[in-house]
């Protein structure tokens, strides 16, 4: 047991309904939680010293088990799949939640949500296992040993072992993630992946800091040697983590950031990378990080020689990496840096009809940030196929809104006007056809068009119009075909092309209706002809 601070903690969890506890084992160093984790079974090491758990059943998050209780707060936006449960409910589950945590040991951590002191918020997370409390560790921020917190600003509490009964709770399964916006506390059963830890805090940030005037983004941020930033938005697997874990760049972070007065920074304190065919040459940084002592693998299944095998989805699409922003040798200490220069908006058309790259207006950045299009691959969560699917989820985080997505929308308009930042469509998906018939472009040939764009060589180059999408396509990036920078051109069947473009085009229409009232008509009739 950590001696510090933990009088405070005892009384702390008597203010939480703790009456009795096993064991309360509070900001453990990361060989402890790993002994720990490895005397009750928990996971194994790789043959390289990463820790390598098996989250079965939930192997990805779970929406429609997410819940928000209901204090008649009309701001309040329900996410598709989030459900409002009443408070009573919730007290009921929180008391037999911690009834059965305070029979077992308990991993305590306290950490930061937010990198920039300004806007730095104290999270409490509380565990039934190690090995999430190490991911935790790994994840956010942590404190000095010095430090520890008399109130938490967020508390979160996992209990994997426990299940909700729908019959008794009325929820859709034993799993549940419940967010308490007025105690700022979320409350996990059942699942243990962790994943859900992480876009719960993220879930809150989204509620506090529109409140203080910060932007609150899913997005990656690195930054150049001239301090030029940018950012990468997108969903999981499109490329957020790839691309800005570039060696010649240094990493703000991989995938949460507020955008305040000051300039962008980091909400966490490590990357929680997706591992599904990672490729050592391709991605150097991640594979580096994803082989060290502390890494928490997750549903990596290892070879008969103990290494991971990250072709392999036996378990599930979605394998995952969690370590600290310091296993990539070229991150930025602070966790902050100024006003973006450029921002990509990251898209896995698996239509193959969206150019790999288009620059757009301040219109047009609203709108495709409002549609939030991509084709959500599977394993990122539960109950998808192997097909990958078009989704439209706004501001590319629908999920983790609590606000509606106008409310970020506007804030993203604001920062755009004044600070000239320039925006990018960029497409990972697919070309010369939809997926099955085309192929996913080239990680190389992103790379390069990312850095023509860094270079601010494309700002004001000749570009075609895109007639369907209304798109302006760079007309010329060195060492890139026209072929590639225009989908029409990359299909051989060009009819197929035109008809699956308008259908692609009909949908980003049908999907915008929920926006009409909420967006001036200048962005309205920015989208697609």
């Amino acid at each position: 047991m950590n001696p510090s601070g933990i009088d405070s903690i005892t009384a702390w969890l008597k203010v939480v309904g703790f009456t009795t506890s096993e064991e309360v084992l509070y900001n453990l160093t990361a060989p402890e939680l790993l002994e720990y984790a490895t005397n009750r079974g928990e996971g194994l090491f790789s043959s390289s010293g990463a820790f390598v758990v098996n989250t079965a059943p939930y192997t990805g998050r779970s929406p429609e088990d997410k819940y928000i209780v209901n204090d008649g707060d009309n701001e309040i936006w329900l996410a598709e799949g989030t459900q409002y449960i009443s408070r009573d409910t919730f007290d009921q589950i929180k008391l037999k939640l911690v009834d059965y945590l305070q029979q077992r040991p308990i991993f305590i951590r306290d950490v930061f949500a937010g990198a920039h002191p300004s806007y730095q918020i104290p999270v409490r997370i509380v565990t039934e296992h190690a090995w999430q409390n190490l991911a935790a560790r790994n994840l956010f921020i942590s404190i000095n040993e010095q430090q520890h917190f008399q109130e938490p600003g967020f508390t979160l509490i996992a209990a994997s072992g426990f299940e909700a009964d729908p019959k008794i709770y009325g929820t859709r399964s034993k799993a549940f993630i419940i967010l308490d916006l007025r105690q700022k506390l979320v409350l996990i059963g059942r699942s243990k992946y962790a994943g859900e830890i992480k876009k719960s805090i993220f879930t809150l940030m989204n509620y506090i800091m529109p409140k203080r005037d910060v932007l609150s983004l899913h997005c990656s941020a690195n930054l150049g040697e001239k301090g030029d930033v940018a950012l990468f938005f997108g969903l999981s697997g499109t490329g957020k983590t790839t691309l800005s874990s570039d060696p010649t760049r240094s990493l703000i972070g991989d995938d949460e950031h507020g955008w305040s007065d000051e300039g962008v920074f980091n909400f966490e304190g490590g990357c929680y990378a997706k591992t599904i065919r990672l490729d050592a040459d391709l991605e150097p940084l991640v594979w580096n990080a994803s082989q060290r002592f502390q890494t928490v693998l997750e549903n990596v299944p290892l070879n008969n020689k103990r290494e991971p095998d990250f072709s392999d989805n036996s378990y599930t699409e979605n394998t995952r990496a969690a370590y600290p922003l310091h296993f990539i040798p070229n991150y930025v200490k602070s966790g902050y840096g100024g006003h973006p220069k450029h921002i990509f908006l990251l898209t896995a058309d698996a239509f193959g009809v969206l150019p790999p790259l288009a620059r757009l207006s301040p219109d047009q950045a609203l709108y495709y940030f409002l549609s939030g299009y991509t084709s959500k691959l599977a394993g990122t969560e539960r109950g998808l196929g192997q097909e990958p699917e078009a989704t439209f989820s706004a501001c590319f985080g629908a999920p983790f809104l609590p606000l509606h997505p106008s409310v970020y929308a506007n804030l993203l308009g604001e920062r755009l006007e004044e600070f000239g930042t320039h925006v990018w469509l960029l497409n990972t998906g697919w070309t010369g056809g939809p997926y099955g018939v085309g192929h996913r472009i080239a990680l190389p040939v992103t790379r390069s068009m990312i850095k023509a764009v860094l270079s601010n060589s494309l700002n004001d180059t000749q570009t075609i119009n895109d007639e369907i999408f209304n798109l302006e396509i760079p007309e010329e990036i060195s060492d890139i075909s026209i072929e590639t920078l225009c989908p029409e051109k990359s299909w051989a069947d060009k009819a197929g092309y035109k008809d699956t473009a308008r259908m692609l085009a009909n949908r980003f229409k049908q999907n915008f209706e929920q926006y009409k009232t909420h967006v001036a008509n200048e962005v309205l009739s920015s989208g697609p002809r």
